[in-house]
């Protein structure tokens, strides 16, 4: 095996549990296996829990954006700019996951103070939401730029990707949360639906390690 498919197989690994860990952050700040609700659920969290969710934040991030490599060396056959590009956008998202996920642990630290001194837990929250709210609205463009530049590059086999991997990136799922959400309920919905963002991208990475196993450099 030669340096670069090595390079290009742990990167994938290394994303993969960057995604495993930021949903167990997810699971620590949302699941009890009684209530669906996940602002009350994190207003009944204990404090290593939400902790512990955003240590796994930050190492989440870091891990993800070994899922770079991968990405790079796929874009390789590209025009330089799209490649680069690719990857910058790529790993503003990644890093962004980490953020608003930092922000959840806000709202969680919020929500627990109000449920102890008997305050309204949404009204307690709502700056903390206000925030993950803005945050993401920076991360969008982002989002719809890297998805029209990738999917049709990968569509138009300008890269080393499979045609077959632009049902496999992100935006295909994440148009189908909704749905996908309304089909489910109980302990399913809460963890389906607490940790969506990182399952596409679990995903994602375990499909550019199937598709990438043959790399060559032509």
């Amino acid at each position: 095996m030669n340096q670069i498919k090595r390079q290009i197989i742990i990167g994938n690994i290394l994303a993969i549990i960057g995604g495993l860990l930021l949903f167990s952050g997810d699971m620590l700040l949302y699941y009890n296996g009684r209530h669906t609700n996940r602002l009350q659920n994190m207003a009944v969290s204990a404090d290593w829990r939400i902790i512990s969710s955003g240590v796994l934040a930050l190492l989440a991030t870091w891990f993800y954006l070994f899922g770079l490599i991968p990405v790079y060396y796929a874009f390789k056959p590209d025009k330089p700019w799209i490649r680069h590009t690719v990857v910058l956008l790529f790993a503003a998202i990644l890093i962004a996951y980490g953020v608003v996920h930092g922000v959840y642990t806000a709202i969680a630290t919020s929500a627990k103070i109000a449920y102890q001194n008997h305050l309204d837990i949404t009204e307690s929250s709502r700056l903390a939401i206000k925030v993950n709210q803005t945050v993401r609205l920076f991360v969008y463009p982002l989002f719809a730029l890297l998805s029209g530049l990738f999917i049709y590059q990968v569509w138009t086999q300008k890269t080393l990707y499979p045609k077959w991997m632009v049902f496999f990136f992100p935006l295909l799922p994440f148009l189908l949360r909704k749905p996908i959400r309304n089909l489910l309920q109980g302990a399913d919905l809460t963890i389906i639906s607490g940790g969506y963002l990182n399952l596409i991208l679990i995903v994602f990475f375990m499909a550019s390690l199937i598709a990438l196993k043959n790399y060559n450099t032509r």
